[in-house]
This record gives C-alpha cells, structure tokens and sequence, in this order.
C-alpha cells in the first residue's frame, strides 16, 4: 500500500480524435485553459499529449506534434507548471528535452536507443509504459500466458537497456499500460489492478495507473465514456489503496477530493 497520496497527472489531449474529447482541446487556446484548470483542480503534473493513442487514430507526424506542443509549452512552462508530454516518437521527444520538461511518457516504452545519450544527460523523469502489442498491427491483441510475467519481462529488457546507456534507475516510474494496452478482455485490466503490489514489489521503483475512462470500465458499466467517471474514480481509488504512486486522470477534481477523504481515514486508522 502507498503510504503517501498518489501525485495526480492531469490529461490534455491536444488531437483531433482521442477517444473520450477528441477535439475539444487542439486548439491552443482551449488546451492551455484545459491545462491550467487541471493544475487549479489539483493536478501535479499536466500530461500533453499531441496524438492519439486510439487503435483507430490518424497517425501524427513529429513535425504536427510539435507544432501543437510548442504553444501550449510556451504558456504552462512560463506558469511554472510541471509538464509531462507524452509522446513516443524520438523527435518530439528531444524537442521536449530541449525545451525541459520535467516528464517523459512513451507508450511504446522508450524503444529507440538512439535517442538514449540525450535521456541520460538530461534530469527529467521517465514514465515507462508497457504495451502487449509491442509494434504489431493488430493493437487489440492479447497476450499469451500470465498478464504479469509478460509485463515484468518487458520491464526488465527496458530497464536493462537503459540502465547500460547510463540513465538513471531512480528517474523511472512503471506504467503497467491498461485498456487495449493490455488486450481487448476487460479482466486483464481488472487483473492488473489487483496485483499492483506485485509489480512495485519485482522492481521496487514507483508506478503509475492510467484508467480514465477506459473501455474496460465501460465494457462491465455499459457507460460511454463521457459517463465513465463514476467507474474511473473507483478504479483510481483501487490504484491508489493497491499502492500507485501517479495516476493519470482526464478529471482532477473529482480524485484529488477523494484521495483527502481517504487520507484522513488513514490518518485516524493509524492513531487509533
């Protein structure tokens, strides 16, 4: 279990057809008001993400990416917001880096070694995310065997990899991947909720959950994903007991509340 509350990672898609808002905040303007509402509901970290990770998304070249980030980046950096982009090509990646970002997040798990001497003479903080597909076309494709094996096994080729390329163990957080990322059956993600502890346990490093709205919660709720939140706040809290250290969520309020509640009964449990 987390004995600390769960920093919060707050979502802003700047795409055109992400899954829960596509659209909404590609626009600079609307992404930097989305950005820093999150920040004032509570979110530590704001996440930026310049394409979409849907299995049925266009795909966006380095160049588009960057050209939605640049803006947004001008604004939150001079705020003095602590900003994440996520984004796994390695051009938009050292595009962050040279502007200095406080976070990486790649889906596909920081794959490309060529982008490793930057990472590792850079200071910001890497978010590690597993993902079954590993490249294969099909990105609804489950995983053979035990969920847990395969992520641990993916995890420890990344951290090896890195590690030898001289970045350092203590700048990665561990993102299990959830949703499609861990297949189409709704159970594995369930799965992998309960067995956080194992996973902090193999590798001792932090981990984050990103469930926020996601098709398993709303396969076994029969809710959109505009009406997900409910689902998403009970997942995010079950993240949170089963020891997550980040959670990735489109709405900070909503969990930033609850994990008070939840602390102050922690508190009393522990002083009875």
């Amino acid at each position: 279990m987390n004995s600390a509350a769960p920093r919060i990672l707050g979502i802003v898609n700047i795409t055109s057809d992400s899954f829960s808002d596509g659209g909404r905040f590609l626009a600079p303007e609307a992404a930097i008001a989305q950005a820093l509402k999150l920040a004032r509901d509570g979110a530590d970290i704001v996440d930026l993400g310049p394409a979409s990770s849907n299995p049925d998304a266009a795909p966006v070249s380095a160049e588009e990416e960057i050209a939605r980030l640049a803006p947004v980046l001008d604004r939150l950096l001079a705020e003095g917001i602590e900003v994440s982009v996520d984004s796994y090509r390695p051009e938009t990646q050292a595009y962050a880096l040279k502007r200095g970002v406080a976070w990486l997040n790649d889906i596909k798990g920081f794959p490309d070694a060529g982008l490793y001497p930057a990472i590792a003479e850079a200071d910001c903080g890497l978010i590690l995310m597993h993902s079954v597909q590993e490249g294969q076309a099909d990105r609804r494709a489950a995983p053979d065997g035990d969920i847990m094996g395969h992520v641990c096994r993916f995890f420890e080729a990344r951290l090896a990899a890195l590690e030898a390329a001289g970045i350092a163990r203590s700048r990665i957080v561990l993102d299990p991947g959830m949703g499609f990322f861990l297949g189409a059956a709704p159970e594995t993600s369930f799965s992998m909720l309960a067995r956080l502890g194992e996973l902090k346990g193999r590798f001792g490093l932090p981990v984050l959950i990103s469930v926020s709205r996601k098709s398993f919660l709303r396969a076994v709720t029969g809710r959109g994903a505009g009406e997900a939140g409910a689902a998403t706040l009970a997942a995010e809290l079950i993240a949170a007991v089963n020891g997550a250290d980040y959670i990735r969520t489109h709405e900070a309020a909503p969990l930033r509340d609850a994990l008070a509640v939840w602390a102050n009964v922690k508190d009393i449990a522990r002083n009875r």
